[in-house]
């Protein structure tokens, strides 16, 4: 998949695209039901934009992101997706009134032959253009525009909201009904304390900044590593929480692998939430927290078993 941040530095031949539009957090079923309408003879592109442009306005709310811009990009990239593009929004972006954002943006800088957007799509300043506005105007402008319904699941209409929601109350596999897949946590393996290899449980450390916070606690998971020596998929045991037996600590992840040896420091790895299995807890002793992780492993290996 092309990654293009620049539409002045893009190849000429990739004008003409059929792309989706939106932020996609998470790359959920409804982002992949409007991605799926933008399938043609064209190229298939997605429109998307980083920051966030909630971040953009809110700088300092709390973290919301279900996934940041490279496990939205991997994501994309399995659905199909052949140009990402990936615009910059600044003062600019955000300034540019509904009308000008269709021609200046969609029509001479990107030359999209077909866009696709939801039926809640709002954009340029003020939120004021709408899709209806935007298959009016593309008519004028030489693209053809496709509105999709909204998508519901069991548990409901599928949103980013909806999956924020199941996941902050320990639901990971209502979320993955909604997603279409599991949740996942993407990043490069730090170096953490290294207390768990002296108690047995060697982990991998990821960090949580900027992202939405899952319920705190111990979840089984599927790990990807996704380069280096040791790319492959694993199965394994999660603690997502502030370590509370070792005082007040920023919200991280760690990962024990089962089966596993190696050095993973500085790989980059995707942990997919399957199921939680206890709130996070604080314990009188290195003893007990020892017990319960053999306990914990045990209950993950049962439930992640083919």
């Amino acid at each position: 998949m092309r990654i293009v941040r620049d539409p002045q530095m893009m190849d000429p031949s990739w004008r003409g695209s059929s792309a989706a539009i939106g932020n996609f957090d998470g790359v959920h079923r409804g982002h992949a039901h409007v991605i799926g309408l933008a399938r043609t003879d064209a190229p298939l592109a997605v429109l998307t934009f980083e920051p966030h442009p909630r971040q953009y306005f809110a700088p300092d709310a709390p973290p919301f992101r279900l996934m940041n811009s490279e496990a939205r990009a991997h994501r994309l990239e399995k659905l199909g997706v052949e140009i990402l593009f990936e615009l910059p929004f600044n003062a600019a972006l955000a300034g540019l009134e509904p009308r000008a954002f269709a021609e200046e943006i969609l029509a001479d800088a990107l030359g999209l032959s077909h866009v696709v957007v939801g039926a809640d799509f709002c954009f340029g300043k003020g939120r004021k253009g709408t899709a209806p506005m935007l298959r009016d105007w593309g008519k004028e402008l030489g693209f053809e525009t496709t509105i999709a319904t909204l998508l519901t699941a069991e548990t409901g209409a599928v949103s980013s909201t909806a999956i924020r929601q199941a996941l902050s109350e320990g639901r990971p596999r209502d979320a993955a009904d909604m997603l279409g897949h599991y949740h996942r946590i993407e990043g490069p393996v730090l170096h953490g304390e290294k207390r768990g290899r002296e108690l047995g449980y060697p982990t991998i450390n990821m960090g949580l900044a900027g992202l939405h916070l899952p319920k705190l606690g111990v979840y089984a998971v599927l790990a990807d590593v996704l380069d280096g020596a040791h790319k492959g998929s694993y199965r394994g045991v999660a603690s997502l929480g502030v370590r509370p037996m070792f005082g007040e600590n920023a919200p991280n992840l760690e990962t024990f692998l089962f089966d596993f040896r190696g050095d993973l420091y500085g790989a980059h790895v995707s942990v997919a939430l399957v199921e939680y299995l206890r709130p996070e807890e604080k314990f009188d002793s290195l003893d007990a927290l020892i017990t319960q992780m053999d306990a914990d492993a045990t209950r993950a290996r049962a439930v992640l078993a083919p």
